[in-house]
């Protein structure tokens, strides 16, 4: 007879031997919340000259925010779009967390940020905020702006890492060391009440399974509240594309994201809720790995991968 094993993983109601979001938000709000991606238009100091130019190899034109709305909308007029789309998917009981995705939200002065942070923040249904930025880009009143804002709803600021690797950040233009990753990690620790999430990239150029493995013990390290876990996937009119048709990128095949991403889980804090898996590309700029947009098939293979290898997230945290 087949008995099917229990879940050994404490931060779970599924199958999931990993600290979903779902399961985070479910318990924390009391139900499903749908992120909504907002454009507010900003740069990037590696856009702008002021650290680099061109943006990370992997950045289309929109800098991660090709799923949001037209800028040209308000903050509340993207929040609708969005918000419409996931109700048809999950139905209408759902909460909203709007993030601000699309380049470095933190990259503009606080007269301009406030007041699109606070419509965000009132926006009917939102439970929380969610802030993609560079850990080099905080500055002291902007920070303490969302300490107050915190205090009123959970804000997360999510800081794009991608490597623990210096050598592999030049090869892909992230024109920021991990000393100063750090560093701003840091700074935005100091304010306590302010989530702090981090974001990885598996399959960047040069990387073996080892260094990979060593960028989630580096995070490991740092405990974050929420990690997101990315294939570096290909997109059209990118510097990655002209890369992958030099030779200069292989994309990982999936049996390989698959093995890295779960041996990742195993060694993260339990407690650290895994924010994204994998990642989504729009389906007319996917230039490769086509498997990539198969996401529900990718998840499925690291849920069965968990499970037949008895591992869950945290069995070899220290």
């Amino acid at each position: 007879m087949n008995m099917k094993r229990p879940n050994p993983f404490p931060y779970s109601d599924t199958n999931k031997r990993y600290h979903t979001y779902d399961y985070y938000v479910k318990r924390r709000f009391g139900k499903k919340c749908a992120r909504l991606p907002l454009d507010i238009g900003l740069s990037c100091p590696n856009i702008d000259g002021t650290k680099g130019t061109g943006g990370c190899i992997y950045c289309s034109a929109r800098g991660s925010g090709d799923f949001a709305a037209s800028r040209s909308l308000t903050v509340t007029g993207q929040l609708d779009c969005e918000k419409s789309i996931m109700q048809r998917k999950w139905g209408e009981d759902i909460y909203f967390i709007p993030y601000f995705q699309a380049h470095t939200n933190t990259y503009a002065p606080l007269s301009y940020l406030k007041p699109r942070f606070e419509e965000a923040a009132a926006y009917e249904g939102a439970v929380s905020v969610s802030i993609a930025t560079r850990a080099d880009a905080l500055e002291n009143e902007t920070l303490e702006y969302l300490s107050r804002l915190s205090e009123r709803i959970p804000v997360t600021v999510e800081l794009g890492l991608q490597t623990a690797s210096d050598a592999t950040a030049e090869l892909i233009n992230r024109r920021m060391t991990t000393e100063e990753f750090i560093k701003g990690y840091e700074k935005l620790g100091t304010y306590g009440n302010i989530r702090r999430g981090i974001h990885i990239i598996n399959g960047l150029p040069g990387e073996d399974e080892e260094q990979m493995i060593n960028t989630a013990k580096f995070v490991s390290a740092l405990h974050p509240d929420e990690l997101k876990i990315h294939l570096l996937y290909i997109l059209k009119n990118t510097a990655a594309e002209k890369m992958y048709n030099d030779g200069l990128i292989k994309p990982m095949e999936k049996d390989g994201f698959v093995s890295v991403t779960v041996k990742q889980l195993v060694c993260l804090p339990p407690d650290t809720v895994i924010g994204r898996l994998t990642g989504d590309a729009p389906a007319d700029q996917l230039v490769a790995p086509l498997w990539s947009g198969k996401k529900v098939c990718v998840l499925n293979e690291i849920d069965k991968k968990m499970a037949s290898d008895d591992v869950f997230q945290g069995k070899e945290y220290e």
